[in-house]
């Protein structure tokens, strides 16, 4: 089965409607293409905001910025392309077995026998090369980071056979960037990269508890653990406690990163975390477990709720 289709034109479920691979993409290509979740962009833009945020920050400590800097900013870029491509495809090998048993997942190219598992993992080698030449543009430290970050993308699809958390190592994996980006641009890791490493954190507990909830009766009967099943119809009051945790730790980034600035650049940077609150605080508002078309709708606005900082951080760092 090489281009099933569901009722709404699209091989998997949640994938974007009229996305560019499903109407434009060659056919070969195709299963190959959503392996690497490129019918759903929502995926790379949660891994790259995390590294735009640590380069925001890196480029508030140092009170300017460089020509590496714009590179690092495209860098990160495809390198999110590539590394959420390869952390999908490593996803799909390591639950293959699972996949066929979720109405959600149940046609994705390796359980609908689109693509060999022997096929998926030389895909997934090949991205992993392309993302390792950006890597080695960058400096030694940067570099390190870029390869310890394989340890938790490695560990986080297991998780959620041991741990009712896998939400956390998604967060590890997920925010890596806020690490390595800062490091990139500075030559070191600071202490603002690593507070907004956990506000990062915080926010992937949010945003993807509201995710899980789609799948929480199908985890359920195969036995898949997630936080969405754990905190059941306590999850509002959770992902309030997650939303303040990652405003509060965000916001505590950026005073770590202005600490030598003006308090202007701090204020306005700071209004940058709040805003983005504001926008986790609605989708609170909106939130309804048993709403799975919403609950998908909610979790793709993270994207915007992951922008609103970064114009806040690019005026505050000219003030």
């Amino acid at each position: 089965m090489n281009d099933q289709t569901t009722k709404g034109g699209s091989a998997i479920a949640d994938a974007v409607s009229g996305n560019w691979v499903d109407t434009r993409a060659p056919a070969k290509w195709k299963p190959y293409l959503r392996l690497s979740r490129l019918d759903r962009p929502i995926g790379t833009w949660l891994l790259l905001l995390p590294c735009w945020w640590g380069l925001a920050l890196a480029i508030l400590a140092k009170g300017g910025a460089g020509l590496m800097d714009a590179w690092i900013a495209l860098g990160c870029a495809i390198g999110a392309v590539l590394m959420r491509g390869a952390g999908c495809t490593w996803n799909d090998i390591t639950d293959r077995d699972i996949d066929g048993s979720v109405r959600r997942t149940a046609l994705r190219p390796i359980p609908s026998g689109a693509v060999s598992p022997r096929q998926a993992f030389a895909w997934l080698v090949a991205q992993c090369l392309l993302a390792l030449l950006i890597l080695l543009t960058f400096n030694h430290a940067a570099i390190a980071l870029g390869f310890i970050a394989l340890l938790p993308v490695a560990i986080y699809p297991f998780a959620k056979r041991f741990t009712w958390w896998p939400q956390i190592f998604l967060g590890l994996a997920f925010n890596w960037g806020a690490l390595l980006a800062y490091t990139a641009s500075t030559g070191e890791l600071g202490v603002p990269a690593v507070v907004a490493y956990l506000a990062g954190i915080a926010w992937t507990l949010f945003y993807d508890t509201i995710y899980a909830h789609q799948d929480a009766e199908d985890d359920a009967l195969i036995g898949v653990k997630s936080t969405a099943r754990l905190f059941g119809s306590e999850s509002p009051r959770w992902l309030r406690r997650f939303l303040t945790a990652a405003v509060f730790l965000l916001t505590l980034a950026v005073f770590y990163a202005t600490v030598d600035r003006n308090v202007l650049a701090l204020a306005i940077a700071a209004c940058g975390a709040w805003a983005m609150g504001w926008h986790l605080m609605w989708q609170l508002t909106r939130f309804d477990p048993d709403d799975t078309d919403r609950l998908l709708r909610l979790f793709r606005s993270n994207r915007d709720a992951g922008l609103i900082p970064l114009p806040f951080f690019a005026v505050a760092a000219l003030v």
